[in-house]
């Protein structure tokens, strides 16, 4: 039966142990982290800071320190693994405790709240009680091992696994004798093979040749890979690196030298190094790129080969951080937009999808659903044009590195105007350059191979991911990024940003994201025939952003023409089908399951995937005035169709409509849900399942007949109750990390554990 939550708790008593032999970490502990307690446990918001992903994160212990806090009006100190401290009485000088240590008279904490958490389990497949709050903006007690009593006569239902079905019996007994036995945690190792150990030192030896031209490259490079899970292209195993700055040289142990971003300058010498991660890979920050020595040489093309020579390095300092264009002048600006577009799915994911784990100060200023494109290398002035380039940079400065209130609105007028500055400039300067306007080959087309051309953003309220192609119905809007946007947009929502940050910090940084947005929207529409371009803008800013086209952004360049003619009652669907058209060779995979209504769609390669695509597509295509179940689906749900021997995999994405998103508060009040559509996908989306529904195919066509039928928000749960993997089913870890085998099975190195905190009760 469901346990109450208001109710006494039953007293929390540990079993004795009955080992008959040593626990061993490695083989017997890490493996159930990995299953039960990793899923909410990994990143920047895990519960009380407790990162159970990595040994270092076990032994470090919690803190009641909040990451995430919007109120605070200076930056907080930083807290990473691997860099802020490196010993456990490190972190405990920085408020952390133990979750282990079994000096207590009760035992170790953790065993506590494991023990809390079995007190009575909870009915199989049920919904929780709607008293007991999942949410993550629910406040985290953090209970330490003298406030644990208090906390379980007022939190009994909080115990360990949370609110979701809890751990075996083995593996119950197995961690309480691990922690019985003194909870040994051992130092984590990653050796290195001979032939892997000389891949990295061949790119340390790169990274640190000591010519300017070198190391004004090098610290480049740096700066767009700090976040990076480098990998070597031909390892067997796999195995993922980061690049970090070090007291020692290469072959030495690596000695991390800790500033709070990338950009922070470092008194005295240091030295690029690759050190192994050593975290259990969790989806959400695990973003990958590639090193060979096809890439090393693709890179001296890029940055060395061409004649530029710099005689005095830039310093370190806010005004070198703030503005890239500046402090990099000296590296052409052709091989700096090649370089980013190379893996431009690589940078945009940067920026969209990690490593921010609760990034609705960011998510909440773009669309639900929109398509992204590149301006050609080519055809951008900033790379093209010396006297326009030298006119701009300046006004191409970043806000948000000064933290205090003070500076908050000062500081943002300034960087606002110079931007509007520096648009109204580009736009004179293309207006002079292209006085018939851009064509489609003004478009990145991927250099003939390069499948990052095209990419789709799907928001998910909190959090966000990219997928290459124009996946899903035609958007709202679609962006046109240019290197000054895509520079711009890494640098303040990457390279600089602090997720320690003031909220003098993290506003300006959400409404400088609103002013790219806008001048990415900008850059599309002056590819667009110039009488359509209003009707569009005043279509992305509806009601009350109406007032931000005349105060806040810069005027739209409604004269120039343009050499795409498009269908002027569709202008966007029409624009997308030229483009995806003219650059077929780089489109992505073909679409199987929006577009259909308007097209005729791809085949999957499969019997039961075409059946099953054939009752999916109707639910495409409509907005939720038509049907309503939409309005009432989760931002992502994981469809796991049984078929046969096989199973397939969907990722329904519900898209919600604004009539803009062009303010920091106030979300609800521009929702329009009665346009809200959703995209259909084969594969998974996101880091962050809502809810898996799982469905036998002979049973799919009475799913979707379910979705079809349902008439008010209520029915959600009927829908969970009769094809929903609850919190409480029984076998919801088989499900849940089936997923993380299906993403193994299809895209091995981008696989990850995915992330349960945002899962509901339906």
């Amino acid at each position: 039966m469901l346990r109450p939550v208001s109710a006494p708790p039953v007293a929390v008593t540990l079993p004795e142990s009955q080992a008959v032999s040593a626990i061993d970490y490695q083989r017997d502990v890490r493996p159930i982290f990995e299953q039960k307690c990793i899923a909410c446990h990994a990143c920047y918001d895990a519960p009380c800071q407790l990162k159970l992903s990595s040994h270092a994160g076990v032994a470090r212990g919690a803190s009641k320190q909040l990451v995430y806090d919007g109120t605070r009006t200076e930056d907080a100190e930083p807290n990473r693994l691997y860099t802020d401290a490196d010993t456990e009485q490190g972190w405990r000088q920085r408020g952390f405790y133990s979750v282990l240590d079994s000096q207590h008279p009760q035992a170790a904490l953790m065993a506590r709240m494991l023990a809390l958490g079995r007190q009575e389990p909870w009915e199989a497949n049920a919904r929780l009680p709607d008293s007991l709050d999942i949410s993550i903006k629910r406040d985290n007690q953090c209970a330490g091992p003298d406030e644990f009593d208090t906390f379980a006569a007022r939190h009994p239902a909080a115990g360990m696994p949370f609110a979701v079905t809890g751990l075996t019996d083995d593996e119950y007994r197995i961690l309480l004798d691990w922690l019985a036995q003194g909870a040994s945690v051992p130092e984590q190792q990653a050796p290195l093979s001979a032939s892997l150990e000389r891949k990295v030192r061949r790119w340390e030896h790169w990274l640190n040749r000591s010519d300017n031209r070198h190391r004004l490259v090098a610290r480049y490079l740096y700066e767009h890979w700090f976040l990076a899970h480098l990998y070597f292209e031909d390892d067997q195993d796999q195995m993922f690196f980061e690049l970090v700055r070090s007291r020692t040289p290469s072959g030495e142990p690596v000695d991390v030298i800790a500033t709070v971003r990338p950009t922070d300058g470092i008194d005295g010498d240091f030295y690029y190094r690759l050190r192994p991660r050593l975290e259990s890979r969790v989806h959400k920050t695990h973003i990958t790129y590639p090193l060979s020595q096809t890439k090393m040489k693709r890179l001296e093309r890029l940055f060395l080969e061409p004649d530029w020579a710099v005689t005095t390095l830039p310093g370190y300092g806010p005004a070198q951080s703030a503005n890239p264009f500046v402090t990099f002048a000296a590296i052409p600006a052709r091989a700096r937009y090649q370089y980013l577009l190379d893996n431009a799915e690589y940078f945009v994911r940067t920026f969209i999808r990690g490593p921010v784990c609760r990034g609705q100060i960011a998510t909440d200023v773009i669309r639900d659903q929109f398509w992204v494109s590149f301006q050609a290398p080519g055809h951008d002035l900033f790379v093209t044009d010396a006297t326009h380039r030298n006119q701009v940079q300046e006004w191409l400065s970043l806000p948000g590195l000064k933290s205090d209130l003070l500076s908050l609105g000062p500081d943002w007028l300034a960087h606002r105007e110079a931007r509007n500055r520096y648009l109204a400039a580009r736009q004179q300067d293309y207006a002079r350059i292209y006085p018939e306007g851009p064509a489609l080959d003004h478009l990145w087309n991927g250099d003939g191979h390069n499948r990052d051309a095209l990419l789709t953003i799907f928001r998910h309220h909190d959090s966000a991911s990219v997928v290459r192609g124009w996946q899903g119905d035609v958007p709202t809007t679609l962006w046109v990024m240019d290197y000054p946007l895509l520079e711009r947009t890494y640098y303040a929502l990457v390279a600089n940003f602090n997720v320690y940050g003031s909220v003098s910090h993290q506003a300006q940084t959400r409404l400088y994201f609103d002013l790219i947005r806008n001048g990415a929207e900008a850059n599309l529409l002056r590819f667009l025939p110039a009488e359509v371009r209003n009707r569009l803008l005043h279509h992305w800013y509806d009601n009350s952003a109406r007032i931000k086209l005349f105060t806040t952004y810069a005027d739209v360049d409604e004269t120039t023409p343009s050499r795409i003619a498009v269908a002027t009652q569709a202008p966007l669907a029409d624009f997308s089908r030229q483009v995806l058209a003219a650059l077929a060779s780089v489109a992505g995979p073909p679409e199987r399951l929006n577009r259909c209504q308007r097209q005729t769609c791809a085949q999957a390669e499969y019997p039961v995937e075409q059946e099953a695509d054939a009752q999916l597509r109707r639910l495409t295509g409509v907005t939720a005035a038509a049907l309503p179940s939409i309005k009432w689906l989760p931002e992502v749900s994981l469809l796991r169709i049984e078929a046969g021997d096989r199973r397939l995999v969907y990722s329904l994405l519900h898209n919600r409509d604004h009539s803009n998103v062009a303010f920091m508060l106030g979300e609800d009040l521009r929702l329009r849900p009665h346009n809200d559509t959703l995209t259909v996908l084969p594969g998974i989306v996101g880091s962050y399942p809502n809810f898996i529904f799982n469905v036998k195919l002979e049973e799919l066509d009475d799913f979707v007949a379910a979705l079809m039928a349902m008439a008010r928000a209520e029915d959600i749960h009927t829908l969970a109750r009769h094809f929903g993997i609850r919190r409480t089913h029984p076998e919801f870890w088989s499900y849940f990390h089936d997923m993380h085998r299906y993403l193994q099975e299809t895209t091995p190195l981008e696989a990850g554990l995915l992330d349960m905190n945002r899962y509901l009760n339906l």
